[in-house]
This record gives C-alpha cells, sequence and structure tokens, in this order.
C-alpha cells in the first residue's frame, strides 16, 4: 500500500522582508475577495493569484494549497480580534468591572464584525481547515488578556479570576456564533451588542464583594 503524503495546511515558508510581507498580504486579501465573489467551492488557487496581481508559483511559495489559503485568511482575521482585545485589556486595568464588561463586550464585537460579509464567509470555511484549533490558540490569548485584566479589577473579587475570564469568553463567543449564523445579522448586531453588554455588567456585578454584600 503507498504512503500517502499528509495534506499540508501552514504555509510553506514565513515573509522575511518587506516585499514578500506585501505579497503575501495581497494574496490574503484576494483570497477573500474571490471568497466572496464566487463561494469557497470555486475558489482556486489560480484564481487568487490572479486576483493578487501575482503567478501562481508565487503563491506557492507560501500556500501549498487552496485549504492553507483558506487557513491563513482565517487566521488573520482571529489575530486581529485577538489584538484588539489584548489592547483594549491591557488599557483597562485597575477599572471597574463594569467598565471592563462594556470595553471588553464591545472591542470583541466591533472587531469581530467590522466586514460582515467577510466574517460570515471566514466562519463558513472554518470547520473545513481545521479552524477550532487556530480558535484554541488564538483563545489563549484572549484568556491570558483578560484574565489580567479582570485580576487587577479595583473591586475585590469573590470569584476565581480565571472562571470569570472564562465566562466571558463563552458568553461573547456564544453570541458572535448566534450573529453569524442569523440571516440578517446587520439587523441583530446593536441590539445583540448591547444585551450582551447588560449581561456581562449583571454578571460581574455578582463577581465582586462590595456588590455582591450590598457595599458601594
Amino acid at each position: 500500500m503507498p504512503h500517502q503524503r499528509p495534506v499540508l495546511l501552514e504555509p510553506r515558508k514565513s515573509p522575511v522582508q518587506a516585499r514578500s510581507t506585501a505579497s503575501v498580504e495581497s494574496i490574503l486579501e484576494a483570497t477573500i475577495q474571490v471568497l466572496l465573489s464566487v463561494g469557497k467551492e470555486r475558489l482556486t488557487t489560480t484564481r487568487v493569484a490572479q486576483r493578487a496581481g501575482v503567478s501562481v508559483g508565487t503563491l506557492y511559495q507560501y500556500f501549498p494549497n487552496k485549504s492553507a489559503l483558506l487557513q491563513a485568511a482565517l487566521r488573520r482575521h482571529l489575530e486581529s480580534v485577538a489584538s484588539a482585545l489584548e489592547q483594549a485589556c491591557l488599557e483597562e486595568r485597575g477599572s471597574p468591572l463594569a467598565q471592563m464588561a462594556t470595553r471588553v463586550v464591545n472591542t470583541f464585537l466591533e472587531a469581530k464584525m467590522r466586514d460582515l460579509e467577510t466574517s460570515k464567509a471566514l466562519y463558513s470555511v472554518s470547520s473545513d481547515v481545521d479552524g477550532w484549533k487556530i480558535a484554541y490558540e488564538i483563545g489563549g490569548r484572549v484568556n491570558k488578556a483578560i484574565l489580567s485584566m479582570v485580576a487587577s479589577a479595583c473591586e475585590p473579587l469573590q470569584k476565581d479570576p480565571q472562571l470569570i475570564t472564562s465566562m466571558i469568553q463563552a458568553g461573547m463567543v456564544g453570541v458572535s456564533r448566534r450573529l453569524l449564523e442569523s440571516s440578517s445579522p446587520e439587523k441583530q448586531y446593536e441590539p445583540y451588542k448591547q444585551e450582551l453588554s447588560v449581561m456581562m455588567r449583571a454578571y460581574l456585578a455578582t463577581c465582586s464583594y462590595r456588590v455582591s454584600n450590598g457595599r458601594r
């Protein structure tokens, strides 16, 4: 029985020069554009290369196949969301819990849903390219940022900061999935963001000794 070579999903090499970085960025932008225009079934490396204005050979220097392209595009999207959250959490260290809740919810949903069509398209291909692995990895970054922020709250906490962090993440991810699976996310975005913020503030209020004991 012939030995089967594993399917490559990771990029072949990382860009190290400005020109290479620009090429990769143009390829990933083109991947999104082709995905939105023709869908994942008709997306090909040739179409992406043509849209990016590079040769197929240049594309293959970085991405061995269609799956690797889509995985890289998904990773870039999720990393941009994580970066926005990391910055917000850094800036909110030492703040009241209610302020933290509002900032984190707003930052997450604004970054996640900045381009609804792109977000929905990438969500639809996530299961095809082991998107859960990327989400798990990047979720670790987000967890670390939120945990550091929550632990610095000006109110004394009566619950484990890691548990609080996990609940915050679970709530945000659940609402984002509901939006992405909705038939009209653009209509539901603002109401969902407002209600999620209310829910998070109410939950975090129960996490403080000061509030739960009725002291202000």
